[in-house]
């Protein structure tokens, strides 16, 4: 078994037989041995149904599991478990891949001897307007510095599972942020990077996700523990000087541009507005001088200074 698609499941039924198709067209074109282990995490709507007959119809080898303790992260933890595969591929099931990602994934991480395959993605908004959002070139002499400020996704690798399995990595329960705890602190763990920058994976950006609702979530503050734990992970491995201004621009970003806007989109989320300079104050105090963000445009810099400036 070469592959293991991962794919955490929770009241998917609008998405999951499009991703599944995707995820069919991919391994027939690849001839790649592949198995698809669809982790449930308490759906109440009809995906298991979905999956069941998906399984029964489909060549694919599926596994369906049950997690019970709810979240993406204990789902794809317990996939890992269940894995037989050289391979592991966390996919979202809102989410597709292109017919030829399993092909060029594997041919490149078998031809390389690869521990982690970054890939070019396509991220999709609702009004079917699009954006490419590029892999990490491991050429370019800065990489490292720039894998640590991106902030990708778990679905953006293909993992070799021995490097995943004997380094420890577990996504953190508990939190929706649970990627941005780890992600950016892969590549210290390896020197057997490599990419294909092209836009193998669909990521749709649907309202009804657990980053994009249209109401209140009190997740929203998990944010908070997401990036202290990623600081704590480069703290463990004695590199924080080392990549300081990567990790300053990286909590800038994520507390001054993204989650600001759930913080200030809800009257709830206004503790979050004084959380996020709490944590500013703690870890990174002059972030003003942070040279990442000096090289952005001026409607930039201003834009976070009055952001960090709300009440």
């Amino acid at each position: 078994m070469l592959l293991s698609i991962i794919i955490p499941v929770y009241n998917a039924e609008k998405y999951l037989n499009r991703c599944l198709e995707s995820v069919f067209k991919a391994v027939a074109l690849s001839k790649v041995s592949t198995e698809v282990i669809i982790v449930d995490n308490g759906s109440t709507d009809e995906s298991m149904i979905i999956a069941e007959k998906f399984s029964k119809e489909s060549p694919l080898r599926i596994k369906i599991c049950y997690c019970e303790t709810p979240g993406a992260a204990a789902a794809r933890n317990y996939g890992v478990k269940k894995a037989l595969g050289k391979y592991i591929w966390f996919i979202d099931a809102d989410d597709e891949i292109t017919e030829e990602s399993v092909r060029d994934l594997v041919k490149t991480a078998e031809k390389n001897k690869a521990e982690l395959v970054m890939m070019g993605a396509k991220r999709i908004y609702s009004e079917n307007s699009s954006n490419y959002l590029s892999a990490v070139d491991p050429k370019a002499p800065d990489f490292k510095s720039r894998f640590v400020r991106y902030g990708a996704g778990p679905w953006q690798f293909l993992i070799l599972k021995n490097w995943w399995t004997s380094n420890n990595f577990l996504f953190k329960e508990g939190i929706i942020h649970e990627d941005m705890e780890m992600v950016s602190a892969l590549i210290l763990f390896t020197d057997k990077f490599f990419a294909v920058d092209k836009p193998l994976y669909l990521y749709y950006q649907n309202s009804d996700s657990v980053l994009h609702k249209n109401q209140w979530d009190p997740h929203y503050l998990d944010i908070f523990p997401a990036l202290r734990g990623l600081y704590g992970r480069f703290q463990r491995a004695g590199v924080v000087g080392e990549y300081f201004y990567e990790l300053e621009w990286f909590f800038i970003w994520n507390l001054l541009i993204d989650s600001y806007k759930d913080f200030t989109k809800f009257p709830e989320g206004k503790e979050g507005l004084e959380f996020s300079r709490e944590m500013l104050k703690k870890y990174f105090p002059e972030w003003r001088k942070n040279p990442f963000l000096r090289e952005k445009p001026l409607k930039l810099r201003i834009r976070v200074r009055l952001n960090y400036r709300k009440k």
